[in-house]
């Protein structure tokens, strides 16, 4: 009998997973990370925001959605590395890192977790020191004013309507708020953006 896989999505991979992820999909389940996450790493691709990474100081663990496909532990690997390299529909095959390094995209396997055989997470280096919501409100209102969808205020706004709270999380929203002096994430993003008050 086949082992069953899952990969745990704890941040944008929940709503967004990708077209080679979302084809295999069979199941969705609400869970916890066992391990804890914080607002701790700027992404190149968003333009500096600040997004979700595993952290061994801070921290918490929080909601997460398991997603159970319907291929083997190899093709949901290679599935998720494409994904999380922004090369999905590639022939990018994953090869386990002797030495990571800070930009190393590393896929970590848990075993027997809420009811699958293997489940498969990213883990990639944090790169933000001395957190702070100041630091983060920063980062995000820049990238917002750089990008479209994919900057840190929608990320964040993301991340809250899935549920996702960081011990961060409040105080970084009061503060872009704060810094934007507007009254919600989403008058603050259409701000950013330069979009028209309706």
């Amino acid at each position: 009998m086949a082992e069953s896989v899952g990969i745990l999505a704890y941040g944008s991979l929940i709503e967004n997973p990708g077209d080679e992820i979302a084809s295999a999909i069979i199941d969705r389940r609400e869970v916890m990370t066992p391990f804890k996450v914080e607002f701790a790493r700027t992404s190149r691709e968003r333009a500096g925001a600040p997004t979700l990474v595993p952290v061994t100081e801070g921290g918490a663990s929080v909601r997460a959605m398991l997603l159970v496909l319907n291929v083997s532990e190899q093709e949901a690997t290679d599935r998720l590395y494409r994904r999380e390299i922004n090369q999905v529909g590639s022939d990018k095959r994953y090869q386990r890192p002797d030495r990571p390094g800070p930009n190393t995209v590393v896929v970590r396997r848990l075993e027997n977790f809420e009811g699958v055989d293997v489940a498969l997470y990213t883990e990639i280096a944090a790169n933000i020191s001395n957190l702070s919501a100041e630091k983060l409100a920063t980062f995000a209102i820049k990238s917002a004013r750089e990008l479209g969808r994919r900057d840190g205020i929608s990320y964040l706004i993301d991340a809250r309507s899935a549920d996702i709270v960081t011990p961060l999380t409040t105080a970084y929203e009061e503060e872009i708020k704060r810094q934007s002096e507007a009254g919600d994430l989403e008058a603050v993003r259409r701000k950013a953006h330069g979009e028209e008050q309706k």
